[in-house]
């Protein structure tokens, strides 16, 4: 054969491919009323309006404005991704209809790196799912834990006042920050502090990237050359992960190691908390050393991505505001005039400065777009039907930046708050940041 003939056919493969696909997804979806969405290219669908320009939550509450508060989009063969934009379609997808979105789909590289969600954030719905987040709130994230984690706490401040006040004059306040919530995370995930803090933001930082990276195989998951074309970066997560899992053995054995040597009654630290869970065996399902390694890799990422965004945003924000600044400093002087040290019992005192970490949450979300969920059977949403194994995105910036609720959306204003009941709980579904540590392994 020819080679240019076979250069030509091999090219036509995947748009036949991708045409056969839209034509049957076409005729099995034609009874649903589906919701409006942006207009489609052959083969990527609508993956160009999310690549060019604007940041993708931006680009997806542009086009939200244009098509409606839920928006139907499609990238190759993959599932539809429904987007929703608006208080009242997060509320029917998070609360009326929670059950029926509690699972995520897991991209390529997710599921090579969680090891098909063996940990909480990525768990599938189902027996697992359920103890999992059972372990964390009766055990790990108890009310009752986290008030013994105050010290430590409070500890940890104290080691950033004194890192911000000494030498020299100029420090770069966006480390101290990451380094202050990671040691803050750490210390009461393993109940002291880590000389590998270093490495953990390292591995911290690339499993967030390589999360929110996408491959061929996750446009086109039917096809095998899709899965071919993606296979080096799955081997490169695989070499991730198995790095990863030798470090986080590396911190049990060196957890159990100290802790063999302390001996005596001790607070129990949440390795501890695992390990008797273990040991007991009382749980419901088999707690395997795979499930404890995942869940304590959650727990150090999930209590320290987000909190370290917002307190840089909300550092940036006050120093873009010196009004607001010296408003801050003010108040932070007179709650603690007659103390020697920052303890947790003033903060109730500072409101303003609450307002002010409110305001950041909510003009600068952590996490813009929730992670996504998957909708595990056929429902309606505000008049639209959602297909079964449909990916579900609450884009939570256009949410928080809503001109219904807030005016002057884009401006930087923490007196809004003043007087206000409105908490980001999830009560409020004008206002759903996840911003706390451990917050994102939740929910959004």
């Amino acid at each position: 054969m020819d080679a240019a003939v076979f250069c030509c056919l091999l090219a036509l493969v995947p748009l036949v491919h991708c045409l056969i696909t839209l034509f049957l997804h076409g005729s099995r979806d034609s009874d649903l009323r589906l919701p409006p969405g942006p207009w489609r290219l052959p083969l990527i669908g609508s993956l160009h309006h999310l690549f060019f320009g604007a940041l993708p939550h931006r680009a997806l509450r542009d086009l939200a404005r244009r098509h409606g508060p839920l928006m139907l989009l499609a990238f190759g063969d993959a599932p539809v991704v429904v987007v929703a934009s608006t208080a009242a379609a997060a509320r029917e997808i998070l609360r009326t209809h929670d059950d029926n979105f509690s699972s995520r789909p897991l991209s390529a590289v997710v599921k090579v790196c969680t090891r098909r969600g063996a940990g909480i954030t990525f768990a599938p719905y189902g027996e697992h799912w359920r103890q999992v987040r059972k372990i964390c709130r009766l055990e790990l994230l108890s009310p009752k834990r986290i008030l013994t984690f105050r010290a430590i706490r409070e500890e940890e401040a104290a080691r950033l006042i004194r890192a911000i006040a000494s030498p020299p004059l100029v420090t770069n306040l966006s480390e101290l920050l990451g380094n202050y919530v990671t040691d803050t995370t750490v210390h009461i995930v393993m109940g002291e502090r880590f000389r590998e803090r270093d490495a953990l933001l390292r591995y911290v930082d690339e499993a967030v990237r390589l999360a929110g990276s996408l491959t061929v195989a996750d446009l086109f998951p039917s096809s095998r050359l899709a899965r071919a074309m993606s296979s080096r970066t799955l081997r490169r997560a695989e070499a991730f992960v198995e790095s990863l899992m030798e470090f986080v053995d590396r911190v049990i054995s060196e957890h159990l190691e100290k802790r063999s040597c302390q001996g005596g009654e001790r607070e129990e630290d949440l390795i501890d908390v695992l390990l008797r869970l273990q040991a007991e065996g009382s749980l419901h399902f088999e707690l395997t050393m795979g499930i404890i390694r995942a869940v304590i890799f959650d727990l150090f990422s999930g209590g320290s991505e987000t909190a370290t965004t917002t307190l840089q945003w909300a550092m940036a924000e006050l120093m873009r505001n010196p009004g607001v600044m010296s408003r801050a400093q003010a108040e932070v002087r007179e709650a603690y005039k007659d103390k020697i040290e920052v303890t947790e019992e003033g903060l109730t005192n500072l409101t303003y400065l609450q307002c002010i970490i409110k305001e950041t949450l909510r003009l600068h979300t952590p996490g813009p777009l929730a992670l996504p969920r998957e909708c595990q059977e056929q429902c309606r949403i505000l008049g639209y039907d959602i297909p079964k194994g449909a990916t579900v995105l609450v884009n939570v910036w256009a949410i928080c930046t809503d001109t219904e609720f807030w005016d002057e959306s884009g401006k930087f204003t923490p007196e809004r708050f003043e007087g206000s009941t409105i908490e980001h709980k999830g009560n409020n579904f004008e206002f759903i940041p996840k911003n706390m540590p451990w917050d994102a392994i939740w929910d959004c």
